[in-house]
Protein backbone atom coordinates (compact mmCIF):
# COMPACT_ATOMS: atom_id res chain seq x y z
CA UNK A 1 0.00 0.00 0.00
CA UNK A 2 1.17 3.65 -0.87
CA UNK A 3 -0.09 4.93 2.49
CA UNK A 4 0.40 8.24 1.96
CA UNK A 5 3.09 11.20 0.14
CA UNK A 6 5.48 10.82 3.13
CA UNK A 7 4.58 14.11 5.19
CA UNK A 8 2.18 13.38 7.47
CA UNK A 9 4.66 11.92 9.84
CA UNK A 10 7.46 10.11 10.37
CA UNK A 11 5.37 6.52 10.01
CA UNK A 12 4.29 8.18 6.84
CA UNK A 13 7.63 8.73 5.55
CA UNK A 14 8.94 5.51 6.27
CA UNK A 15 6.08 3.95 4.45
CA UNK A 16 6.64 5.80 1.29
CA UNK A 17 10.57 4.65 1.74
CA UNK A 18 9.74 1.27 1.89
CA UNK A 19 7.35 1.88 -1.51
CA UNK A 20 9.91 3.17 -3.15
CA UNK A 21 11.47 -0.18 -2.94
CA UNK A 22 9.19 -2.37 -4.31
CA UNK A 23 10.97 -3.91 -8.07
CA UNK A 24 8.59 -7.06 -8.77
CA UNK A 25 4.94 -6.13 -9.12
CA UNK A 26 2.60 -7.29 -6.68
CA UNK A 27 -0.75 -9.18 -7.39
CA UNK A 28 -2.52 -5.83 -5.80
CA UNK A 29 -2.27 -2.34 -4.80
CA UNK A 30 -3.83 0.32 -2.46
CA UNK A 31 -3.22 3.93 -2.75
CA UNK A 32 -3.53 6.42 -0.37
CA UNK A 33 -5.47 6.02 3.04
CA UNK A 34 -7.92 8.93 3.75
CA UNK A 35 -6.27 11.60 1.64
CA UNK A 36 -9.60 13.70 2.15
CA UNK A 37 -9.18 14.19 5.78
CA UNK A 38 -6.35 15.99 8.29
CA UNK A 39 -2.94 14.27 8.34
CA UNK A 40 -2.44 13.08 11.88
CA UNK A 41 -4.74 10.25 13.35
CA UNK A 42 -4.84 7.44 10.81
CA UNK A 43 -5.85 9.66 7.93
CA UNK A 44 -2.82 10.71 5.25
CA UNK A 45 -3.71 14.01 4.58
CA UNK A 46 -3.06 14.83 0.78
CA UNK A 47 -3.82 17.45 -1.68
CA UNK A 48 -5.48 16.23 -4.97
CA UNK A 49 -2.90 17.38 -6.50
CA UNK A 50 0.35 15.48 -4.64
CA UNK A 51 -2.10 12.57 -4.99
CA UNK A 52 -2.41 12.21 -8.68
CA UNK A 53 1.59 12.92 -8.78
CA UNK A 54 2.27 10.27 -6.26
CA UNK A 55 -0.03 7.73 -8.36
CA UNK A 56 1.47 8.64 -12.05
CA UNK A 57 4.73 8.31 -10.47
CA UNK A 58 4.91 4.87 -8.29
CA UNK A 59 1.17 3.05 -8.72
CA UNK A 60 0.38 2.93 -12.11
CA UNK A 61 3.99 1.73 -13.45
CA UNK A 62 3.70 -0.91 -11.34
CA UNK A 63 0.09 -1.47 -12.85
CA UNK A 64 1.49 -1.84 -16.40
CA UNK A 65 3.47 -4.48 -14.76
CA UNK A 66 0.01 -6.21 -13.91
CA UNK A 67 -0.41 -5.34 -10.55
CA UNK A 68 -4.01 -4.59 -9.81
CA UNK A 69 -4.52 -0.91 -8.58
CA UNK A 70 -7.04 -0.17 -5.72
CA UNK A 71 -8.14 3.58 -5.30
CA UNK A 72 -7.38 6.01 -2.55
CA UNK A 73 -9.74 4.73 0.10
CA UNK A 74 -11.58 7.71 1.70
CA UNK A 75 -12.30 9.43 5.19
CA UNK A 76 -15.54 11.21 4.39
CA UNK A 77 -17.79 8.45 2.84
CA UNK A 78 -20.08 8.73 -0.28
CA UNK A 79 -18.42 12.11 -0.40
CA UNK A 80 -16.87 12.89 -4.10
CA UNK A 81 -15.11 15.92 -3.19
CA UNK A 82 -11.51 14.43 -3.43
CA UNK A 83 -12.02 11.02 -5.16
CA UNK A 84 -13.74 12.56 -7.97
CA UNK A 85 -11.20 15.02 -8.83
CA UNK A 86 -8.51 12.51 -8.33
CA UNK A 87 -9.91 10.42 -10.69
CA UNK A 88 -10.49 12.98 -13.76
CA UNK A 89 -6.92 14.25 -13.26
CA UNK A 90 -5.29 11.13 -13.42
CA UNK A 91 -4.36 9.37 -16.80
CA UNK A 92 -4.85 5.63 -15.83
CA UNK A 93 -8.04 4.87 -13.54
CA UNK A 94 -7.97 2.14 -10.87
CA UNK A 95 -8.86 -1.46 -11.09
CA UNK A 96 -11.29 -1.84 -8.15
CA UNK A 97 -12.27 0.81 -5.61
CA UNK A 98 -10.99 0.90 -1.84
CA UNK A 99 -13.99 2.09 0.53
CA UNK A 100 -14.56 2.52 4.27
CA UNK A 101 -17.79 2.34 6.07
CA UNK A 102 -18.36 3.31 9.35
CA UNK A 103 -22.20 3.11 10.20
CA UNK A 104 -24.18 1.43 13.15
CA UNK A 105 -26.71 -0.63 10.61
CA UNK A 106 -27.31 -2.44 7.77
CA UNK A 107 -29.01 0.23 6.16
CA UNK A 108 -25.92 2.46 5.92
CA UNK A 109 -23.66 -0.31 5.22
CA UNK A 110 -25.78 -0.86 2.27
CA UNK A 111 -26.26 3.10 1.13
CA UNK A 112 -22.69 3.12 1.11
CA UNK A 113 -22.02 0.38 -1.22
CA UNK A 114 -24.46 1.36 -3.58
CA UNK A 115 -22.85 4.97 -3.62
CA UNK A 116 -19.54 3.41 -4.65
CA UNK A 117 -20.82 0.83 -6.75
CA UNK A 118 -22.83 3.21 -9.21
CA UNK A 119 -20.36 6.10 -9.08
CA UNK A 120 -17.48 3.74 -10.32
CA UNK A 121 -18.72 0.30 -11.92
CA UNK A 122 -15.93 -0.85 -10.41
CA UNK A 123 -15.30 -4.19 -7.62
CA UNK A 124 -15.13 -2.93 -4.28
CA UNK A 125 -12.84 -3.99 -1.67
CA UNK A 126 -13.79 -3.04 1.71
CA UNK A 127 -10.46 -2.47 3.34
CA UNK A 128 -12.45 -0.74 6.83
CA UNK A 129 -15.30 -1.43 8.10
CA UNK A 130 -16.61 -1.03 11.88
CA UNK A 131 -19.72 -0.27 14.16
CA UNK A 132 -20.06 3.81 14.08
CA UNK A 133 -22.61 6.06 14.43
CA UNK A 134 -21.57 9.21 12.03
CA UNK A 135 -24.84 11.29 12.30
CA UNK A 136 -23.40 13.55 14.41
CA UNK A 137 -19.64 12.96 14.65
CA UNK A 138 -17.70 9.41 14.61
CA UNK A 139 -18.97 7.84 18.05
CA UNK A 140 -18.01 4.01 18.19
CA UNK A 141 -20.69 1.39 19.11
CA UNK A 142 -20.51 -0.12 23.10
CA UNK A 143 -22.95 -2.51 23.45
CA UNK A 144 -21.54 -5.79 22.79
CA UNK A 145 -25.09 -6.98 21.56
CA UNK A 146 -25.69 -4.40 19.05
CA UNK A 147 -21.90 -5.21 17.64
CA UNK A 148 -22.37 -8.75 17.51
CA UNK A 149 -25.56 -8.23 15.38
CA UNK A 150 -23.87 -5.48 13.58
CA UNK A 151 -20.90 -8.21 12.62
CA UNK A 152 -23.00 -10.72 11.82
CA UNK A 153 -25.75 -8.76 9.34
CA UNK A 154 -22.39 -7.19 7.70
CA UNK A 155 -19.92 -10.48 7.12
CA UNK A 156 -23.75 -11.90 5.81
CA UNK A 157 -24.04 -9.01 3.72
CA UNK A 158 -20.59 -9.14 2.18
CA UNK A 159 -20.60 -12.40 1.91
CA UNK A 160 -23.60 -12.84 -0.73
CA UNK A 161 -22.79 -9.34 -2.63
CA UNK A 162 -20.65 -10.33 -5.60
CA UNK A 163 -19.89 -6.83 -6.05
CA UNK A 164 -17.73 -7.00 -2.78
CA UNK A 165 -14.72 -8.47 -3.81
CA UNK A 166 -12.81 -8.34 -0.39
CA UNK A 167 -13.55 -6.76 3.00
CA UNK A 168 -11.61 -6.21 6.14
CA UNK A 169 -12.84 -5.33 10.10
CA UNK A 170 -10.93 -1.97 11.24
CA UNK A 171 -9.06 -1.95 13.82
CA UNK A 172 -7.81 1.67 13.86
CA UNK A 173 -7.61 4.50 16.04
CA UNK A 174 -10.94 5.86 17.94
CA UNK A 175 -12.88 3.38 18.17
CA UNK A 176 -13.60 2.54 21.73
CA UNK A 177 -12.33 -0.16 23.97
CA UNK A 178 -14.99 -2.55 23.07
CA UNK A 179 -14.75 -2.52 19.13
CA UNK A 180 -11.46 -3.43 18.38
CA UNK A 181 -10.33 -7.14 17.84
CA UNK A 182 -7.75 -7.71 20.49
CA UNK A 183 -7.71 -7.16 24.07
CA UNK A 184 -5.24 -7.94 26.20
CA UNK A 185 -3.03 -9.85 23.79
CA UNK A 186 -6.46 -12.43 23.03
CA UNK A 187 -9.07 -12.03 20.62
CA UNK A 188 -12.14 -9.92 22.36
CA UNK A 189 -15.60 -10.63 22.38
CA UNK A 190 -15.85 -8.42 19.12
CA UNK A 191 -12.90 -10.62 17.62
CA UNK A 192 -14.72 -13.76 18.81
CA UNK A 193 -18.24 -12.79 17.46
CA UNK A 194 -16.03 -11.81 13.59
CA UNK A 195 -14.17 -14.69 13.49
CA UNK A 196 -17.17 -16.48 14.26
CA UNK A 197 -19.34 -14.58 11.48
CA UNK A 198 -16.58 -15.38 8.82
CA UNK A 199 -16.00 -18.98 9.86
CA UNK A 200 -19.13 -19.28 8.44
CA UNK A 201 -18.10 -19.23 4.90
CA UNK A 202 -14.69 -20.21 4.66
Amino acid sequence: MLWGAGTADSVDAARLADFKKITSPPPYILAYEEPDCPPGSGSAGMSVSSGVSGWERLIVPLGKKGSLMGSPSMCKQADETWLADFGQKISTTWDFTAIHINKNNIAGVKKDVEHYWNTYKKPLWVTEFACVNDKNGFVPCTNQGEINNYINDVVDYFESDDRVYAYAYSNGLGLGNVWPLMRDKALSESGKAYLAAVRRYH
